[in-house]
């Protein structure tokens, strides 16, 4: 019989992701605070974002400790969708512009 072992990590751990999600937290507000506006707003509040959604996912929802095939089964999806998005929003931009184009010439 094999015994299997329940693998605690320490509470330090956590109390640093604690840390480190206020942190990114506050760095969040400020870009409010300051008023930063424009493409740079929404890049530092996504960078923000995916770091903060990053932190929990591997450390709170144990990824970081699963195997390879099942962290690739639950970020390979959404990494997809994303590039289908991005593949979409090109696609859309050069319809609307080919568009603007042939009406301006009728």
């Amino acid at each position: 019989m094999s015994e299997t072992t329940i693998k605690l990590h320490p509470i330090s751990v956590y109390l640093k992701i604690w840390l480190l999600l206020f942190v990114l937290s506050t760095f969040s507000y400020m870009v409010d605070f300051y008023e930063v506006q424009g493409y740079l707003r929404w890049g530092l509040i996504l960078i923000f974002m995916f770091l903060k959604a990053g932190l929990i996912i591997a450390i709170f929802m144990h990824l970081a400790w699963e195997r390879l095939s099942l962290i690739y089964t639950i970020l390979i999806p959404p990494l997809a969708i994303i590039a289908l998005i991005v593949l979409m929003a090109s696609e859309a931009n050069y319809i609307f512009l080919s568009r603007i184009i042939f009406f301006k010439f009728i």
